[in-house]
């Protein structure tokens, strides 16, 4: 994968759990769980946006792009 989400290490330096940040952007705990653990194929930019917004940060702080290996 291309796209690594970085979610995990935004909310530990936060000190923000998932129930919390799960009220906050008004999204699932399953949803937000599998952003956490890097599992989604795809994310809209307005749960981005809320992200972002929860978290006080850049998607550049939770969006990483690294090449694949061949």
């Amino acid at each position: 994968m291309a796209i690594i989400v970085n979610l995990d290490v935004v909310m530990a330096q936060r000190k923000i759990g998932l129930t919390e940040l799960a009220e906050k952007v008004d999204i699932t705990m399953a949803n937000l769980s599998i952003l956490k653990n890097n599992k989604a194929k795809a994310m809209r930019f307005s749960t981005l946006e809320s992200i972002c917004e929860a978290l006080n940060c850049q998607p550049g702080d939770i969006l990483e792009y690294r090449k694949e290996e061949e």
